[in-house]
């Protein structure tokens, strides 16, 4: 339940410095994209262990639907090459 005086609903990512993407670690009312970036780093990071940080509106957030589930993910079983099972990657390769 929302109210004209609240503050929208951000959504915050965070890469941690080791890390190769963004995980979602929680949510957080702010102003404006500038202040949950700010309130983000000082909620979210605190022990300096973040290298980037995303905050998304809520709002603007589309998902697929739970009941779509067969339509999205289950054709993708059949399509084995889309898995890199028949080939040896170079070591040169990171991270794939």
């Amino acid at each position: 339940m929302s109210t004209d005086t609240e503050w929208p609903l951000w959504e915050v990512f965070v890469r941690t410095r080791a890390g190769l993407d963004h995980k979602h670690c929680g949510s957080l009312h702010a102003a404006d994209a500038a202040m949950a970036i700010q309130m983000a780093r000082d909620v979210y990071t605190r022990r300096q262990e973040g290298s980037s940080i995303w905050v998304v509106r809520s709002d603007q957030i589309v998902a697929s639907d739970p009941g779509d589930k067969d339509m999205f993910f289950d054709p993708m079983e059949d399509k084995v090459y889309r898995h890199p099972t028949f080939y040896k990657l170079p070591d040169e390769v990171n991270h794939m």
